[in-house]
């Protein structure tokens, strides 16, 4: 059977099988190959809550050009287990090139027939189809053999010489195969152009987030795990050596949150990440860090909820619950970065702000986003300044002063001479316990005062498009590009993106935009567009149209064009 990959200027491949068989070890080496080999490349993984079993899938976006969101459509499928082709029938068409073993996968597709597990056994187990199949794919798109070895190598570098060795022949034999379905013209890719010696980078969003922390002066991480959150901590741990961050995995999210205070209190730069479920924990010494004044970064990775949930699938479901946490009232900054870059600027952003206003600043991120590759241009880190807001404490040092600007000087223990003094009861200038309740009242004043200051630090939404349009999509987080890439697809001159990557506090003049359109569209991967409800409250507009999705899974450039076309 001869099989046509259809030109659409990128090539959309997807491999599945269960857990355990090494689909994420493909997509790291492979991603890191064809960035190696001058493609653009775009990775995401959808994947069950178990160790063993299930259908997990990667799918692997190699272009000419940028690429940056999930595409629905599959181009090539390589199925490794039996319930591969069953797990990805909605996005199976009939121009699907499916490369696989006949004997293992029971299906009425036509299926390019291609002995993996005979060819990994010949190098020394059953282990070894991955590569084997990677190397198919290597030798499908022509990439340099020589590179890939070296990938290879890199990839293994920890494991033994015997390991190495047979990874390398497992991605030979399949580069061959590959390399045979081109030439004889089985299988047709279409050319795509290469960058060489390009100076991009591929990373995920969970790299972004962790790099942007260690440029904002982060030097202590605390977290329990729980994905998708934990992969900012196992980042931070595995910088702590070369960038001196001490990484302490706690009893529970309840000390984690607290040790991440008592960072900032000593002096240092402090943060935690967890998903939904963990900050629940956290709520409680939120308020502490909003009674006692004491910044805090917050790393919280969103997944599907209420409970346990679907733990290792996607949603946007907490921006209400995270922008009203914590008991009493206090100010808060809220980023959610839709792009890898954003992930690192408002990261080191965050620490800044969080040590200006003495507040708890929060990067709200989910699974879809920390999980996701993609090929960017190097990121200058040597472009963001630190502000240091510590101050020599005197002998007379107060540190809940009033002031005009409700922002008190922040001193640190042993840093001066005075006593840095702090409570979560309500206290007086000097941080000592108060029931006086006109003090009460001047200090609940004096922490949201602060509120008015933050608005000269709020990041406008980046409205993408003509500026004479006629409707409005508007989108936070990672739907941005997926939005992106849609409108760009659907080249219409009045359609126009409001993307948002600071959530709260919104915008003042968020309501010039939404009042130029004669129509608004919102999209949200939750249930009852919470973003459009805080749109709602803040501007009193109601946003006409929703696209909403809550499956578990992120939203696809096909179906938001097709909803899109629909309103």
């Amino acid at each position: 059977m001869d099989a046509d990959v259809p030109n659409n200027n990128d090539i959309s491949i997807v491999l599945c099988g269960e857990a355990g068989q090494g689909i994420q070890t493909i997509e790291q080496i492979f991603t890191k190959l064809l960035k190696a080999s001058g493609y653009n490349v775009f990775a995401t993984k959808e994947y069950m809550s178990r160790i063993r079993g299930g259908s997990n899938s990667t799918s692997i976006r190699v272009s000419s050009r940028r690429v940056a969101s999930y595409v629905q459509r599959v181009d090539i499928l390589i199925p490794l287990d039996k319930d591969a082709i069953p797990h990805m029938k909605t996005r199976i068409s009939q121009d699907t090139v499916i490369i696989g073993e006949k004997e293992k996968v029971v299906t009425s597709y036509n299926i390019l027939d291609i002995p993996f597990s005979q060819m990994a056994t010949e190098v020394g187990g059953p282990i070894f189809s991955n590569t084997v199949a990677a190397g198919t794919l290597s030798g499908l798109l022509s990439v340099n053999l020589d590179k890939a070895i070296e990938q290879i190598k890199q990839h293994f570098k920890t494991k033994s010489e015997d390991i190495i060795n047979k990874n390398i022949e497992a991605l030979k034999k399949g580069y061959e195969i590959g390399s045979q379905l081109l030439e004889s013209g089985k299988v047709k890719i279409p050319k795509l152009d290469r960058v060489e010696n390009s100076e991009d980078i591929v990373i995920e969003g969970a790299t972004a987030v962790a790099l942007g922390a260690i440029a904002g002066g982060c030097n202590f991480m605390s977290a329990y795990p729980m994905t998708p959150g934990t992969s900012v901590l196992t980042l931070l741990a595995g910088y702590a050596d070369k960038f001196n961050i001490i990484v302490e995995q706690a009893e529970d999210e309840i000390a984690a949150i607290n040790m991440a205070i008592a960072a900032w209190y000593a002096g240092a730069r402090g943060m935690v990440t967890t998903a939904g479920g963990g900050f629940a924990l956290m709520v409680e010494g939120l308020s502490l860090a909003g009674m006692i004044e004491m910044p805090v970064v917050l790393h919280v990775g969103q997944r599907p909820a209420p409970a346990t949930g679907l733990p290792t699938r996607t949603e946007q479901g907490d921006l209400k619950f995270i922008i009203n946490a914590g008991h009493g009232e206090f100010p808060k900054i809220v980023f959610a970065p839709g792009t890898l870059e954003d992930g690192f600027y408002l990261a080191q952003k965050a620490f800044n702000l969080a040590d200006k206003y003495q507040i708890p600043v929060f990067i709200l991120t989910d699974q879809y986003y920390v999980d996701s590759y993609y090929t960017i241009p190097t990121i200058n880190a040597l472009s963001v300044n630190n502000e240091n807001f510590v101050v020599k404490t005197s002998e007379n040092y107060k540190r809940y002063t009033f002031t005009a600007t409700g922002i008190s000087p922040r001193g640190i223990p042993g840093y001066g001479n005075g006593l840095v003094d702090v409570d979560s009861d309500e206290h007086d200038e000097e941080g000592h316990i108060t029931e006086d309740l006109d003090l009460r009242i001047r200090m609940v004043d004096k922490r949201l005062k602060k509120i008015e200051l933050i608005k000269e630090d709020i990041i406008p939404p980046e409205l993408i498009g003509n500026e004479d349009y006629q409707v409005l999509v508007i989108g936070w987080g990672s739907t941005c590009n997926v939005i992106k890439e849609s409108l760009e697809r659907l080249g219409r001159p009045d359609i126009s993106f409001l993307y948002f990557k600071q959530v709260f506090p919104l915008y003042p003049d968020l309501h010039k935009f939404l009042e130029k359109a004669k129509k608004t569209v919102i999209i949200e991967n939750n249930a009852t567009s919470q973003f459009g409800q805080l749109v709602r409250e803040i501007t009193g507009i109601e946003i006409q149209h929703k696209i909403l999705k809550y499956n578990g899974l992120p939203f696809s450039v096909e179906e938001v064009i097709e909803n899109l076309q629909g309103i």
